[in-house]
């Protein structure tokens, strides 16, 4: 299989773990059978958004979802089972340090469910402790050749999280650090983990603030023939506003080819829910609202060309 993606992709992200648990339900593991219900059922009210949007024109061909294992099992069948693009975590959830969710067994587990995109989540600083990044490089080379051998493609979420160092340099401002730092940053690692060996047919990508930096990044993922290959727009859990205007610009540079966007999307309609505030049919509703919107966000802001 050539390595990259030839279509657009606009992913609705909800494979969170350990924020479900945190941050919508307030627990903590091991968690009880009835927090994990709710978790599960919310998964499943995102799920239901999602299918409203492709039939409100969200093009099924492009349209996909993002979901894991623990929680979202059930929706990562009817998804497949639907035709639509499958994307599913190999990370365990909440670390600061890439480890496989299920150790040696990961291999097992993306046969079973046999993904469009395995994913990983990846923190990496090229600043930060050179031995955590060479065992990080290590494990992702592993996999990236794992899923290639059997033409499997790989999605690659990198966040880079300022170092203290980085952000005192930004005097203490995360907006300046992305602006100033983060663009080098982003073509710094993009290049450190090719030479590694790690090889994404997908880079998904934290938010850019001017063209020029995703026009950067853009080159560093296609570097040493690597044309194929195509970067999306991550969601951060920004605001609505700036998720849209990250896109905006991302959708001016050819090779951003879509997005995964999640908790700006579904957050506050499952907030209101659980809290009794809306109905079930309402989140589904607001839920696909957002997603549309943001599908007409990206595509809308392109050039007359076809995608």
């Amino acid at each position: 299989m050539k390595l990259g993606y030839d279509k657009p992709l606009y992913l609705l992200a909800f494979d969170h773990r350990a924020s479900f648990e945190r941050d919508l339900f307030h627990a903590s593991p091991p968690v009880s059978d009835q927090v994990r219900a709710g978790i599960i059922d919310a998964k499943e009210v995102i799920y239901e958004g999602f299918v409203e949007a492709t039939r409100r024109g969200v093009p099924v061909a492009a349209a996909g979802v993002l979901v894991d294992e623990e929680y979202g099992a059930s929706v990562a069948r009817k998804a497949r089972g639907a035709g639509h693009v499958l994307a599913m975590p190999v990370e365990k959830s909440g670390q600061a340090e890439f480890q496989f969710e299920y150790g040696e067994d990961f291999g097992r587990h993306i046969e079973e469910f046999d993904p469009t995109f395995s994913k990983v989540l990846v923190r990496y600083n090229p600043d930060d402790d050179p031995e955590l990044n060479r065992r990080q490089a290590g494990r992702l080379a592993r996999l990236s050749a794992w899923l290639h051998d059997r033409d499997r493609r790989f999605l690659f979420e990198l966040l880079i999280p300022a170092t203290p160092q980085q952000l005192a340099r930004a005097g203490g401002a995360q907006r300046r650090y992305d602006r100033e730092i983060r663009p080098d940053l982003e073509v710094q690692v993009i290049h450190a983990l090719q030479d590694a060996g790690v090889e994404p047919d997908i880079w998904k990508i934290e938010g850019l603030d001017s063209a020029e930096a995703c026009a950067r990044v853009v080159t560093a993922a296609h570097r040493g023939g690597r044309d194929g290959v195509r970067c999306i727009v991550l969601g951060r859990g920004a605001d609505e506003g700036q998720v849209l205007e990250w896109l905006r610009i991302a959708a001016s540079v050819p090779g951003f080819d879509g997005f995964a966007v999640g908790r700006t999307l579904w957050e506050q309609p499952l907030r209101d829910m659980i809290a009794g505030n809306i109905g079930r049919s309402e989140a589904v509703h607001e839920i696909a609202d957002h997603y549309v919107e943001t599908f007409d966000g990206f595509t809308g802001s392109l050039p007359d060309s076809p995608r």
